[in-house]
């Protein structure tokens, strides 16, 4: 049996409205406004036919789903957990940018 791989390029700048959200994501609209207010997701907009989602919410939807179904965590556990990855990733940077420094004098 062949698997059929999909993938759709998404370039940094680009914004999503709630039903493109929902659609790419294979989420209910339910499911996104749930996010919106635990804080997990910031659109910007005031009601939802004018909301438009930042390309990174993508990923911010995705691992929710994944701590969700994988790990069984809270809505509340979810914003906690990406938090706390986010900054993972941004000390990484960091800790990348600081050793490129210090290469850089040692030469």
């Amino acid at each position: 049996m062949k698997t059929i791989l999909q993938c759709t390029v998404i370039e940094e700048s680009d914004e999503y409205s709630l039903k493109e959200i929902c659609s790419m994501c294979r989420v209910h609209a339910l499911f996104i406004q749930d996010l919106i207010d635990e804080g997990i997701l910031s659109p910007q907009g005031r009601q939802p036919h004018e909301w438009r989602f930042a390309a990174i919410e993508i990923k911010r939807i995705q691992v929710s789903i994944r701590l969700q179904d994988d790990l069984r965590i809270n809505l509340a556990g979810t914003a906690l957990a990406l938090d706390l990855l986010e900054e993972i990733e941004e000390l990484k940077r960091s800790k990348q940018q600081l050793e490129r420094l210090h290469t850089l004098k040692t030469y």
